[in-house]
């Protein structure tokens, strides 16, 4: 049933290749290429930007989950009235990254980086004005530096997943054991290895299980010790297939520039932020949510209770959880 509506929707896939971009860091890269997905036309205000976490891409949107409760005929987000642009961010998905063949020696990106990187997307699809950014974790912090960066340009905001501070205290510390893991590997060399360094790379990605998996939905599908075993092993499995080590390390130290805390009194939007209860790189009872979004003039904060569609930190992607929320976005920013 998804195949078919996505197919009736007609995803188109494009690049935009910058030259000659100029990162913060003071690197330049002669052709940065960002890959992006596009669903619908583009008629006034009537575009979408979608923003994904961090080693994801545009392509974890077009799932049952996400495009199957949004993205079809009546849904909030029909893609015969909307324009709706699923970018992959810079060391993401299709667009330029490490491992294409520049390794350690990709330039250092960050978060401003990756937001330029959109922009420079948006103008390449004339796109003048978003009637509304969702952005899922990394995606997430991106849509915060949106708003701040451009305050006039979106009309409402869905961040989810994600605080509008520095990364700090244990979210920040798992982030740096996911990164010392593979440094730590004598099979890293410095980002020039032949083969990856399975042992660093295996034990970033046992950090990253236990800040996305939620323990009431684990508990549900791996009820059992043999069922808990094999989830775990096919969790991982899935996971190092494919995975580079520079481009995970990359991914995960580019939210060092991360910091929008000075400037949420000047965003124009509507934002409605979401968090749940079970996500555990943002943590309740931090209480950052409510105060931050206190100071946006036209934020709402939302902590979902623990439920049966929450996914842990992984909500941000099951639209089931969160779908009135942004129904209730979409009406007050008319």
């Amino acid at each position: 049933m998804l195949a078919f509506l996505l197919a009736a929707l007609l995803v188109s896939e494009g690049n935009t290749v910058a030259r000659d971009f100029h990162f913060a860091s003071g690197e330049t890269l002669p052709e940065l290429r960002v890959h992006y997905r596009t669903l619908g036309t583009l008629r006034g205000n009537n575009a979408v930007l979608v923003l994904h976490g961090t080693t994801g891409s545009g392509a974890q949107f077009l799932g049952d989950s996400f495009a199957g409760a949004l993205f079809g005929p009546g849904q909030l987000l029909d893609a015969s009235r909307y324009f709706i642009v699923l970018p992959d961010g810079i060391g993401h998905g299709a667009s330029s990254k490490p491992s294409d063949g520049l390794r350690a020696r990709f330039p250092k990106y960050g978060y401003a980086d990756m937001v330029e990187a959109q922009r420079r997307v948006l103008q390449d699809l004339h796109v003048q004005h978003l009637r509304l950014i969702v952005g899922t974790s990394m995606g997430c912090m991106h849509a915060w530096i949106w708003l701040e960066a451009q305050p006039a340009f979106a009309d409402a905001a869905l961040p989810l997943a994600c605080l509008p501070a520095p990364i700090a205290g244990r979210n920040r510390m798992m982030r740096r054991l996911a990164a010392e893991s593979i440094r730590g590997d004598p099979a890293w060399k410095s980002g020039d290895y032949a083969v990856q360094p399975k042992a660093g790379l295996a034990g970033a990605m046992e950090i990253l299980f236990f800040m996305t998996s939620a323990p009431l939905q684990l508990q549900a599908e791996a009820p059992t010790r043999d069922a808990a075993d094999r989830l775990a092993d096919e969790w991982m499995r899935k996971r190092l297939s494919g995975a580079d080590a520079n481009d995970f390390l990359a991914a995960f130290e580019a939210s060092r520039d991360y910091d929008p805390s000075a400037g949420l009194e000047k965003i124009k939007a509507a934002v409605t932020a979401v968090n749940s209860a079970d996500d555990q790189v943002n943590p309740p009872e931090l209480g950052i949510l409510e105060r931050e979004v206190r100071r946006v003039k036209r934020g709402k904060a939302v902590v979902l209770p623990i439920g049966p569609q929450t996914r842990g930190h992984g909500t941000h992607t099951n639209a089931a959880a969160w779908k009135d929320e942004l129904a209730a976005l979409l009406h007050r920013s008319e």
